[in-house]
């Protein structure tokens, strides 16, 4: 991404994002250029889907709503009362139809970067492990474990694995609803051997 391409997307979303969630994104963007680089993945895609995976933050719920159904998008009962949830799928939206970037790595990788999903690319796990760790992050009491799992590991698996497991834990402990999605991206991703035995 050019200079002044990047320079443009920031300052857009600098001027639409609450400042908290600004940081937050340019946190995410540092995390996901860092990650890719450790993995050999493609750094300018990794940093214009970590500029955006959250661009649609700003939307009301009834505004995400509207964009992922003119767009065809199928909405479950549980994202139609959850911003948490639907951002996601909102945001893959803008990031084709609002700011232009049409490839559909970076899309699925906003569209994905709260639940995950089975079988995932890289740079899906690189947005999915960054929008969880990155810098500003400390409310996760595995964090460190997480960020060392991160860059040193063979794979980026072993953290997509650990943050799997700390969220499902997290929401059963608390009473809250599971989203089927990041229940079938735990099951999927948990079959690796070398990684069974230690989250069942």
């Amino acid at each position: 991404m050019k200079r002044e391409e990047r320079t443009a997307l920031v300052r857009q979303l600098e001027s639409e994002l609450k400042y908290n969630r600004f940081i937050h994104t340019m946190g995410v963007a540092y995390t996901a250029t860092s990650l890719a680089m450790v993995y050999g993945a493609d750094m300018e895609k990794a940093e214009i889907a970590g500029l955006l995976h959250d661009c649609a933050k700003c939307l009301d719920l009834k505004k995400m709503i509207r964009v992922c159904e003119k767009a065809g998008l199928e909405i479950s009962d549980m994202e139609r009362n959850s911003v948490s949830l639907l951002h996601s799928k909102a945001g893959s939206v803008l990031v084709s139809e609002k700011y232009g970037y049409k490839d559909e790595d970076i899309i699925n990788a906003v569209r994905y970067h709260t639940t995950g999903r089975p079988g995932m690319s890289l740079l899906e796990k690189i947005i999915f492990v960054a929008d969880y760790m990155e810098p500003g992050r400390d409310v996760a009491s595995d964090l460190p474990e997480v960020r060392h799992l991160a860059f040193n590991s063979d794979t980026i698996d072993d953290a997509v694995l650990k943050i799997l497991f700390d969220s499902l834990v997290y929401l059963k402990s608390t009473g809250r609803e599971i989203d089927p999605m990041t229940q079938r991206t735990y099951d999927f991703y948990k079959t690796h051997d070398e990684v069974r035995n230690y989250y069942e």
